[in-house]
């Protein structure tokens, strides 16, 4: 019998009109917030502790605009040129829209690591995102010890 994982990527079936190369960041930035939320959300309930507000606590530590802009610092100096140049446009895009509980900073490095995450998926380069998404994870834990 087939893993009910196994069958995911046909949950995911529906490529962008464009190449990510030619996407707005801002476009790679609001899939790149998804995937990393279920990465994060699928972690959390990994643990033992499954009560709803315990769960959102414990994600909002990861994913907040704060914590990914620090994280984004830590990562920097393992990404390559490409990826640079993808989180530089992330961070420049005008979003129009602000952080509730972020400096202007903060959001900006947000939208870029969230632009990088994006990218990085409907570039379909799952090995390297799936070793950004464990870095930020064991970065996080490790901050927190």
């Amino acid at each position: 019998m087939s893993h009910p994982f196994s069958e995911a990527a046909n949950l995911f079936q529906f490529p962008p009109s464009k190449s990510p190369h030619l996407m707005n960041p801002l476009v790679l930035a609001y899939i790149g917030d998804a995937v990393y939320e279920v990465y994060i959300r699928q972690y959390v309930i990994s643990g033992t502790n499954h009560r709803p507000n315990h769960l959102h606590k414990a994600a909002t530590t990861f994913v907040s605009a704060k914590a990914q802009s620090k994280l984004l610092e830590s990562l920097m100096p393992m990404l390559t040129e490409e990826e640079v140049d993808i989180v530089k446009r992330g961070r420049n895009a005008k979003s129009g829209t602000t952080a509730k509980n972020a400096e202007v900073l903060e959001y900006r490095h947000s939208t870029a690591f969230e632009c990088l995450i994006g990218y990085l998926y409907y570039k379909q380069s799952f090995e390297r995102l799936k070793e950004i998404l464990d870095f930020a994870l064991a970065t996080k834990l490790q901050s927190t010890q």
